[in-house]
């Protein structure tokens, strides 16, 4: 369950916040520019299937890489911080909007996201979960 206290713990009604300068350094070192890093992690919530896709900060080089998680205990890079949490289930998004709309489901939780969330996330020295 804690991928959903990261998940509901980085939205806000109709968002929140910009990318801090350290994030987006960081995102521009790993990935080449911000907009290389929100590519290809919207490629990742877009794949077939069920999971999540999460950014996650490697705790002994500080490199910042995108990962498709099937299940909580599944497939989590061991110490690895998450930064940004995305649920891809299709129960996150069935209410709104049907299966073949994961996109536009993808478009509305970068609308909705608490960049001053995610940004603590970063920049936090461990891998704590949000406040409740």
């Amino acid at each position: 369950m804690v991928l959903h206290e990261y998940y509901f713990g980085n939205l806000a009604s109709k968002g929140n916040g910009n990318v801090s300068s350290e994030l987006r350094s960081a995102l521009e070192e790993s990935f080449g520019s911000f907009d290389i890093w929100k590519s290809d992690f919207v490629t990742i919530g877009s794949m077939r299937g069920v999971a999540w896709a999460i950014l996650y900060q490697d705790p002994l080089t500080g490199q910042l890489s995108n990962h498709w998680v099937e299940l909580h205990q599944e497939g989590v890079p061991s110490g690895f911080k998450p930064i940004l949490v995305m649920d891809v289930w299709e129960h996150a998004f069935l209410l709104d909007y049907k299966p073949a709309e994961r996109n536009k489901y993808i478009e509305a939780f970068f609308s909705n996201l608490s960049w001053d969330v995610v940004n603590k996330c970063f920049s936090s020295t461990a891998a704590i979960r949000p406040a409740a």
